[in-house]
């Protein structure tokens, strides 16, 4: 691993403890404003909460791609790449520099000043010539994590500039052309991440197996082909407040259901070809990856029942979008690209004390996330039934019952952040230790063990 790529795992998981403590932040900030608004307001930590949510999964997205990609392509590290991780790490810390003096602009989840959106643009452009030089040699048929990987990176780019068109005088015009383009992008941006992701899951259960099996069958392509019309439709519930017809709606319902069934799909797979060995020869990233699956199966059935409209006329707007959106941001993101990075930095080859707190880090956070989501749910249906049901007006009496239920999602909030914290810092300790050895004197144990009965053999001849 380079010494950029490391600096590059580094900012991620500065990304992920600098998102928990905004989040964990703003919360507070929120329920107490009296407290908070003299030096943290909330319209100011939102959108450094928001944007460090969105920097992290890309960012730990692109990580483990560049660390991959080397060994699928057999491709060393190129300067395009090197480009790519510096101007982005630079342009990032801009983005927190100019939020800090409350500099804000831009649009939904990108609210900083446009004009940094340029630097964004050159650096992912330098992140997509350096795996496209190195895809050019790729195999004849590649497994299915490589057009996961180039689909996410490509479909990022359209979707990044497809959210700045409102910087082009005629899509302001009309504020519903305008608002319909803002959502419509950011939720096809999802998918393209997504896809980013996955690939990274999957090219990571391939190494845990011994078995490319899982990724070259017709039935993973078959499921390709089912999450790339996920990316292009699944955005039609984030416009659904908009004009919009309810076949757009339902179509994309329906549609965002297959990504997880796949996920769930090579999950089972995956599972049913794994032997006791290897699955403790990689512990720690076998146990990220099978917390992601139940967080799936938990937001699935979450989301098939906000597709419901007799329901979803309750939930729409409430806590219960955001515990969707948090179950998938930490549930299964965060938890698999933590498997992703604990895979590139070896944890399991960490001391034993090491390897026990990131358990330990991992119980934590999985105790403090359920709690966390059941609380923004019981805080979605109390805002839904009292505002639906009830048809309160005044704002303040509808919402002293869910304050309570915020009160806990906060606090659960701090453990979270904790549980969190001791995962990352013993991967600082992995990544602070770890190290490439050269390819020539690579020996496997068997070969080891030969060498020494020879050398035995030897020294008994001469005897």
């Amino acid at each position: 691993m380079s010494r950029s790529h490391k600096i590059f795992i580094g900012f991620a998981l500065a990304l992920l403890l600098t998102t928990l403590f905004f989040g964990m932040i703003a919360s507070f900030a929120f329920l107490y404003p009296e407290v908070y608004n003299k030096y943290l307001p909330f319209y100011q930590l939102r959108p450094m909460h928001v944007s460090a949510a969105l920097f992290w999964i890309i960012t730990g997205a692109t990580a483990g791609i560049l660390h991959f990609k080397k060994d699928v392509f057999q491709a060393k590290e190129t300067t395009s790449e090197k480009v790519f991780i510096y101007l982005w790490i630079a342009t990032v810390v801009s983005i927190f520099i100019f939020y800090a003096f409350k500099k804000f602009g831009g649009r939904e989840y990108w609210e900083f000043p446009p004009f940094l959106g340029i630097p964004i643009l050159i650096a992912w452009l330098s992140l997509m010539f350096g795996y496209f030089q190195a895809w050019t040699k790729r195999t004849k048929n590649p497994p299915l994590y490589v057009w996961q990987w180039s689909t996410g990176i490509v479909f990022f780019l359209i979707t990044f500039l497809e959210q700045n068109l409102y910087q082009i005088p005629w899509f302001r015009q009309s504020f519903l052309t305008e608002i319909t383009i803002q959502w419509k992008s950011n939720g096809a941006m999802v998918g393209a991440w997504n896809q980013m992701i996955y690939g990274t899951a999957l090219f990571i259960m391939t190494r845990i197996l011994g078995d490319e099996s899982v990724a070259i069958s017709k039935r993973a392509f078959a499921f390709y082909f089912i999450g790339l019309t996920n990316l292009m439709l699944n955005w039609g519930h984030h416009i659904y407040n908009l004009p919009a017809t309810s076949f757009i709606r339902h179509t994309a319902y329906a549609v965002s259901m297959t990504e997880w069934i796949i996920f769930i799909a090579i999950c089972m797979d995956f599972r049913s070809k794994l032997s006791e060995a290897r699955k403790f020869k990689h512990l720690i990233a076998h146990r990220f990856m099978m917390y992601a699956e139940f967080w799936v199966y938990l937001n699935l059935f979450l989301a098939l029942l906000m597709s419901i409209p007799a329901i979803n006329r309750y939930t729409h707007g409430t806590h219960i979008t955001v515990a969707h959106a948090m179950g998938a941001t930490i549930g299964i993101n965060t938890m698999i690209l933590l498997g992703s990075l604990g895979y590139i930095l070896k944890v399991d080859e960490l001391h034993e004390s090491n390897r026990k707190m990131i358990l330990k880090g991992l119980s934590i956070a999985k105790i403090s996330l359920l709690v966390f989501w059941l609380a923004l749910v019981v805080a979605g249906l109390l805002k839904g039934y009292r505002d639906v049901a009830l048809g309160m007006t005044n704002f303040q009496e509808m919402m002293q019952p869910v304050i309570t239920s915020l009160k806990v999602f906060s606090f659960a909030g701090i453990s979270l952040f904790a549980g969190i914290a001791i995962i990352c810092w013993n991967y600082f300790i992995a990544l602070k230790k770890y190290h490439t050895p050269p390819q020539n004197i690579l020996i496997d144990s068997a070969a080891l063990k030969l060498v020494k009965k020879q050398k035995l053999e030897q020294v008994i001849e001469q005897i």
